[in-house]
């Protein structure tokens, strides 16, 4: 039997928070940055009160020489840590920041306390919520417990209770000896495995994958991520410090990559990271080329792996590139998309900025006749759903297509093959009439529908002001500035015996108004609304408006199913009128 690398080692809570505290105990962040659910914690202290086993913790000892970490909690700490939290961060991370009442760091990237309730009186955790703030049997915060004389916190809770109601002598002992049991959770034992320091930083990677890969915990783009940490950890805080600034608004003035259509997660920039190092999308593939690993042969070399990093370096600076950034961005709005509420499938602008990047930085592409090409791309695929499903297969054969290509016509001539091949007459004129016959809130035809009408200049139903101008409002109200307007509205359809909301919610019986006109119409029929809204508008405007809205001749007279029938080809056809502006056409 080979030696372990591993020796088992016996703590209770207690002395893990101390040496936590201390810094004796570090985090070398070589996981997901952030902690659970309050929900999550709730549950881990209800199991430890019970006395249920929690799991196991996965330590290595450094030695503490050369090895650069952070450690959990905002104080400064005493000692270099000598050992390092590699499996268990989520639990450990939790437990000690209740007990010491440290801030955590959430998935919106913002600090905040956790919060966990305890009621002695039934030993019930419980994530505070405005039932039990007015409860006064609740302990809002147990961080109180663990940081107070036990004697002198039951006194003060019993003295605040008597203040509600009457407590009998065997419901104080119940709830001093419920206190005192919470409070002794310092003492609960657990078991880590600690990795030697003759462990090299390449087989603690090695051993976290394997652990996790087991009970499928993370995924692929998190084995890289956690590769990125043991070997370039500088990269990984960069992903999610640029993520974080893209969900808040930065300094007046500066540049920031904060926006309103794509927010997105470290695994999506990284994704952009190893299409523009690697051309690939296969995140499995990735992960062995980032240890070193020559795919063809089999073998790894430290050589291999640091010139693999340096492409991942060379692509991630303009991945992260903010002019760059900008620019893509408002690709995305030339392509008539000015929301996030629009974007069905961010993967579809994942592999948009790539093609983007790859186009400016290694094709050489001139910045006119790429903007172009990548929103007639990016239409096309998030009309198609192109990258909906199997994506990373999708997103592999696109890019394996360009590996071999080294112009900027040759790029431009890919892209628009697979368009025209995608985009064929029997696309528009049976699969998208198809595809439009459905209720879906999410539907890339709709959304289709909505870029198209922004690329049209087309104006809102019944309206003066642009489609595009009450997408992307100034400022929002309680009411949104354009609804989805039921052309036959919903009561009415009832009052005719159709009562399903399949039915009635269909995509063909939906068109965008401003929302007074949408509370004016109510539950009117069409034949007694649309003479009414018609006489705001002269003939040729009333044409255009019936156009852009795909309204068929006279749609008011027809039945709601033969309505239905007639406008979903020419939605489809207006889809493919915003298509054409794209792509040069009138």
């Amino acid at each position: 039997m080979s030696e372990t690398l591993f020796k088992e080692v016996r703590y209770t809570l207690g002395g893990l928070v101390n040496g936590i505290s201390l810094g004796q105990i570090g985090l070398p962040d070589i996981q997901r940055p952030f902690v659970w659910s309050n929900a999550k914690v709730r549950d881990l202290f209800d199991s430890m009160y019970r006395g249920y086993p929690v799991g196991f913790f996965l330590f290595w000892e450094t030695g503490a020489d050369g090895v650069e970490t952070k450690v959990i909690g905002d104080t400064n700490k005493q000692k270099t840590p000598s050992l390092l939290i590699v499996d268990g961060q989520q639990r450990l991370t939790s437990l000690y920041a209740v007990i010491r009442r440290e801030a955590v760091l959430r998935e919106n990237f913002e600090r905040e306390h956790i919060r966990i309730a305890f009621r002695p009186q039934n030993g019930t955790f419980a994530v505070p919520d405005a039932t039990t703030e007015r409860d006064p049997e609740y302990i809002l915060d147990v961080s109180q417990v663990f940081r107070t004389d036990t004697f002198e916190f039951v006194s003060e809770y019993l003295e605040r209770l008597r203040s509600h109601r009457e407590v009998s002598k065997d419901e104080e002992r119940l709830i001093a000896k419920a206190i005192g049991r919470l409070a002794k959770l310092t003492d609960y034992p657990f078991i880590a495995l600690e990795l030697s320091q003759q462990c090299t930083e390449e087989q603690v990677a090695d051993v976290f994958v394997r652990i996790n890969s087991e009970g499928k915990k993370l995924n692929q783009s998190d084995f890289i991520l956690t590769l990125m940490s043991v070997f370039w950890d500088e990269g990984r805080t960069e992903l999610e410090t640029f993520c974080r600034a893209a969900r808040q608004p930065g300094p007046a003035g500066q540049a920031s990559p904060f926006n309103a259509i794509f927010q997105p997660d470290p695994d999506h920039l990284l994704r952009v990271d190893v299409g523009v190092a690697f051309r690939r999308a296969r995140l499995e593939h990735v992960y062995s080329l980032l240890r070193g690993k020559d795919l063809s042969t089999g073998e790894s070399s430290p050589e291999k792996r640091a010139n693999q990093f340096g492409k991942l370096r060379d692509a991630q600076s303009r991945v992260l590139n903010l002019t760059y950034w900008a620019d893509f961005l408002n690709v995305v709005r030339a392509a008539g998309y000015r929301s996030a509420k629009h974007i069905s499938s961010v993967n579809a602008l994942v592999f948009a900025y790539q093609l983007y990047l790859l186009g400016r930085t290694e094709y050489g592409v001139e910045g006119f006749k790429l903007k172009n090409a990548i929103a007639r791309w990016l239409f096309m695929s998030l009309l198609t759903g192109r990258f909906t499903s199997s994506p990373e297969s999708r997103m592999e054969q696109d890019l394996a297509e360009l590996r071999d290509m080294s112009s900027a016509e040759q790029f431009l001539a890919r892209l628009a093959m697979v368009e025209s091949a995608t985009l064929t007459d029997d696309y528009w004129t049976k699969t998208l009439p198809l595809d439009l016959a459905s209720s879906a809130g999410r539907s890339p035809a709709l959304f289709g529908f909505y870029a198209a009408q922004t690329l049209l200049d087309a104006r809102a139903l019944f309206s003066s002001m642009k489609v595009v101008d009450l997408l992307d409002p100034p400022a929002q109200g309680q009411k949104k500035s354009l609804e989805r307007h039921h052309l036959f509205p919903r009561q009415y359809l009832k009052g005719k015996g159709v009562e399903s909301v399949r039915d009635i919610n269909q995509i063909a019986n939906y068109a965008l108004v401003e929302w007074d006109d949408n509370i004016a119409i109510s539950d009117a029929p069409p034949s007694q609304y649309w003479p009414k809204y018609a006489e705001r508008f002269d003939p040729e405007t009333l044409a255009a408006m019936m156009g852009w809205h795909a309204l068929p001749q006279d749609w008011w007279t027809l039945s709601y199913e033969d309505f239905l029938v007639a406008r979903r080809p020419l939605i489809a056809d207006v889809i493919r009128q915003g298509y054409a502006k794209l792509s040069g056409g009138a």
